[in-house]
Formats: structure tokens, sequence, C-alpha cells
């Protein structure tokens, strides 16, 4: 009887393992697609379809980055994610967010963008950049690049990426 019991509670607590597994890619889907709207072009314009505020809040939520920037340099904030989360088959790393919140000198250019640890192509992420105006970067000293905007971090040897998708971007 004891041993039924036991075999009984480890299957309801692996479907209930399932059920949370299945819910969390459901909730990183919703994050990704979340993200990509605020970097996406609305249809013939210049405008983003969604805000990176918005999309930076729900990874805030999620716990994936903190409450506040792990640094503002300028006009921009840089979340460096906590867990990992992907973007478009990608390892999201970093995302940024442009904008004024009081004048610090010229030129603020609204916006969001992101760092990504490439895995196998990036393809993918050149044809948003192309088809959303923002601008890829590809092979990027990343740590170096966070670095030079105040945040200490040490990241493993990896081929990363950026994408931009700012006011600037879409001007181009």
């Amino acid at each position: 009887m004891n041993r039924v019991s036991t075999s009984l509670r480890a299957l309801v607590i692996g479907l209930l393992a399932l059920a949370t597994l299945h819910v969390s890619a459901e909730q990183e889907k919703k994050l990704e697609d979340g993200l990509a709207n605020a970097l996406r072009l609305k249809n013939g314009s210049v405008q983003r379809s969604g805000t990176s505020g918005k999309a930076i809040q729900a990874y805030m939520h999620a716990g994936l980055v903190g409450k506040k920037p792990t640094q503002r340099s300028d006009y921009t904030d840089y979340y460096l994610l906590r867990k990992p989360a992907g973007f478009m088959g990608h390892e999201l790393v970093v995302i940024e967010e442009e904008y004024m919140a009081q004048y610090v000198g010229c030129c603020v250019s609204p916006g969001a963008g992101l760092s990504v640890k490439v895995n196998g192509r990036a393809d993918n992420l050149e044809a948003f950049a192309r088809q959303n105006k923002c601008t890829f970067t590809d092979k990027v000293d990343l740590q170096r690049a966070l670095r030079e905007v105040g945040v200490k971090v040490v990241l493993p040897a990896a081929r990363y990426a950026t994408l931009s998708c700012r006011e600037r971007d879409a001007d181009r």
C-alpha cells in the first residue's frame, strides 16, 4: 500500500512538473513575441508595433531581468538576463531600451535592442533586421561592449550578435 501511495505521489508530482514546463514554454513564447513586437515596424510606418517598456516589464514579472536596469549609460538601460531565455532560436543575453528620462546631451534615439548568443546560423536575425529596418551586427565582442558602458560581466566564449531597432535605425 505504501509503495502504491509513493508511486502515485511521484506520478502526480511528475505531471505537475510537466504542466509547469508547458506553461513556462508558453510564457517564454509570449515574452519573445512581445519583445519581437517592440522591435517590429508597423506596416507602412517607421513606428514600432509594440513598446519596449511593456516588453521589458513582462521579462521583469517573469523574473528574467531585474526591476531596475543592470546599468544605465547615456540614454540607454541595459538589462542582463538572470535566467536563460530564447529569442528566435538564440540565447538572449541583454535587452536594451533607449529613451530620454532627462537631457544629458545630444542625441537620443528611442527604441530597443538586444544581444544574443548565436546558436547556429543567424540568417533569421538578419532577415528580421532587414524587414524591420533594424541594424544587425554579427560577431560582436559583447563583453567588451558591455564593459564600455559600465557593465561588469564575464561571458563565456561564444559568437554574439546584436540587433538594434531604434529611431536612427529606421531612418536609414
